[in-house]
């Protein structure tokens, strides 16, 4: 199989542009997908990293469609999540496009009848769990289909989950070689939104495409707004941060807040119910029927805020999630913007809101110490982990910092916390001499490290029964440090572990030692500079006021009578959505709605070219869609 025999480049090109038109109801493809899409559907294989919200899955689905029409049979589109595959597959059918999945949700008679489907070849697009599809049964219904010609691609979604330097690696997506192996005349494309120089080598290697051509879109999100402060008391801020950006009295915004503990989820979605918000708990440790109700809820109702550990948000295609808040410091800087991606995806305004203290930076660095990883492996998290610190504790533009990570250039952004309000910065060099100081001079009088606290009170002459225990009032640090309060003392400390100049050892009480950083500026060849600590939470901008919600296309506002029948069309949807058992984005996006509501269509005919309304949607849906837009004349 291989390269097709449908026509020449630019006649792909447009083979390709009439399906995304009349299937999906766009009427051009954005930044690189029209190569990808072109390059996919001539059987080329390719490497795509494009960020959440950039359309990554029209990539394979308009070559599948493509190439089934040219009589190259079955895409099959390995997928991780069940809830993903029963979503895609839901708006695929809406669309009019055969699709069908297999998974553990399915009876074995449903099952079956799924397969004899594909062997019939009535089905374009088939989604599979990776396990299912390294089984002998599925590879043998696989050798029949392609002993006849009829096994078009594979797509590989959530590529990264193939690599051990990814931030959700999945072993059994190692398996997925066999594609290669065992059908290497069919052409694959793999897909993800995150990966690094490491990880993107790793996917090359364990998926064998050393000969796929690769797709790297720009990482930016200019969309989302990235927010880091200081973490005091979590929760209140938290509290503060959704009523100040995301409330109204009328309606609250769909959220996402990671928590790292089962039990600090189950503390805070409690927290946020007795505030009056609709929040859910998510995480591995409920029931798996509970799970999906959480996760079905989330994907249905508006305004839902899920707090969940990371266990949930792959794959999780809600476009109108409004923030992503974090009370606990990610693994890395790769889970970070995998995680704050899910906001936003329709390209509206968004916040990425992080709380972030010195325990983060102890307890990162701890699981990593104490984890079972050979030493070179704990030595790439720790590299990892140091660049999500370089970003937290930045008092430059956080964009052009997060970009950089993934070797992309920016300018300053002007939509994040340090570009909208340049924090204040003080030498705190003499500072830094003094704490490394300290550490050094309580080691050498008692023979043994301490830990933060200990070395703050010393620091500002704080008499305990652990100073009066080993001595260490009589130090020559002891009170050198009482101009400074301990908030900035903390905030130094996590300055000069991310510059690798003090060392957390995890495995032994947390305590302090000097690495090698703490040299050059105890030499005095090293300067240090901090962010001088506000006491007052500073707020940035009301998200709602700048969201699209109210207003159109062409950006004006939106008048009494659009929104009124904005408001009478999503309550059409939601009750089609609720019938069809869908998610209310699968029938129409809000932004095809808010199109409807300004155009105020009156014919069939008036319907072609509004967006997101393709062909078997204008036939299903139309005559509806005119009659609730006829009341508003």
């Amino acid at each position: 199989m291989g390269l097709i025999d449908i026509a020449p480049a630019g006649e792909t090109l447009e083979t390709c542009a009439g399906v995304l038109q009349e299937v999906f109801g766009y009427d051009a493809f954005r930044g690189p997908q029209a190569q990808i899409i072109t390059h996919v559907s001539e059987g080329g294989d390719a490497l795509v990293l494009m960020p959440t919200g950039g359309g990554k899955s029209l990539c394979y689905q308009v070559p599948a469609i493509v190439r089934a029409r040219a009589g190259q049979g079955l895409t099959v589109v390995v997928s991780p999540l069940i809830a993903l595959m029963h979503d895609q597959v839901g708006a695929l059918l809406e669309a009019g496009v055969a699709a069908a999945f297999l998974n553990s949700s399915l009876s074995s008679e449903d099952a079956q009848r799924v397969e004899k489907e594909m062997l019939r070849g009535e089905i374009t697009l088939l989604y599979a769990a990776p396990e299912r599809l390294t089984t002998p049964r599925f590879l043998a219904l696989l050798d029949s289909l392609h002993e006849r010609g009829q096994l078009s691609l594979f797509a590989i979604d959530e590529a990264h989950c193939v690599s051990q330097w990814g931030h959700d690696f999945r072993p059994e997506y190692r398996g997925l070689v066999v594609l290669h192996e065992r059908f290497a005349s069919v052409p694959r494309v793999a897909l993800t939104a995150t990966a690094d120089d490491l990880t993107r080598a790793d996917i090359v290697e364990r998926l064998q495409l050393q000969d796929a051509r690769t797709f790297i879109s720009s990482f930016d999100r200019p969309n989302i707004r990235y927010t880091i402060v200081e973490k005091k008391d979590s929760t209140q801020q938290l509290l503060r941060f959704i009523r100040d950006e995301h409330s109204s009295a009328q309606e609250h915004d769909a959220g996402i807040v990671y928590c790292q503990s089962r039990k600090r989820v189950e503390e805070v979605a409690g927290l946020l119910r007795d505030a009056g918000f609709n929040a859910l708990p998510y995480h591995a440790g409920l029931e798996a029927a509970t799970r999906q109700n959480h996760q079905d809820r989330f994907l249905r109702e508006e305004g839902l805020i899920m707090v969940a550990t990371i266990a949930f948000g792959m794959g999780i295609d809600k476009p109108d999630v409004r923030f992503v808040a974090h009370l606990d410091m990610p693994k890395n800087i790769e889970g970070y913007y995998q995680e704050t991606g899910r906001a936003g995806r329709d390209g509206e305004p968004a916040n990425a809101w992080m709380v972030y203290g010195l325990q983060d930076v102890v307890n990162q660095r701890r699981m990593i110490d104490e984890s079972p990883a050979a030493d070179e492996f704990k030595q790439v998290l720790r590299g990892k982990l140091d660049a999500l610190l370089t970003l937290a504790e930045a008092s430059d533009c956080r964009r052009v910092r997060l970009l950089g990570y993934f070797g992309e250039t920016g300018e300053p952004c002007g939509n994040c916390d340090n570009c909208i309000k340049p924090p204040e910065l003080i030498d705190a060099t003499e500072a830094a001499r003094k704490i490394l100081s300290c550490i050094y001079r309580v080691q050498q009088a008692s023979g043994t490290a301490f830990g933060a606290g200990h070395i703050m009170d010393i620091l500002r002459g704080k008499q305990t029964e652990k100073m009066a225990q080993h001595g260490h009032d009589k130090l020559s640090t002891f009170g050198i440090g009482t101009d400074w309060s301990e908030t900035q003392w903390r905030a130094l400390l996590r300055q000069l572990i991310a510059r690798e100049a003090v060392q957390v050892d995890a495995e032994h009480f947390n305590t302090l030692h000097l690495a090698e950083g703490a040299r050059d500026i105890l030499k005095g060849a090293g300067q240090v500079w901090v962010k001088q600590a506000s006491e007052k939470p500073t707020r940035v901008r009301s998200g709602r006021s700048s969201s699209k919600k109210d207003v159109a296309p062409d950006g004006k506002p939106l008048s009494l009578a659009e929104r009124e029948c904005l408001d009478a069309l999503k309550a059409w949807r939601a009750k089609v959505a609720q019938e069809h058992n869908l998610p209310a984005f699968v029938i129409f996006h809000d932004a095809t709605l808010r199109e409807l509501a300004v155009r105020r269509p009156r014919t069939m005919a008036d319907l072609d070219g509004i967006t997101g309304i393709g062909q078997k949607k204008r036939e299903a849906y139309g005559a509806e869609v005119l009659r609730v837009v006829s009341a508003f004349g």
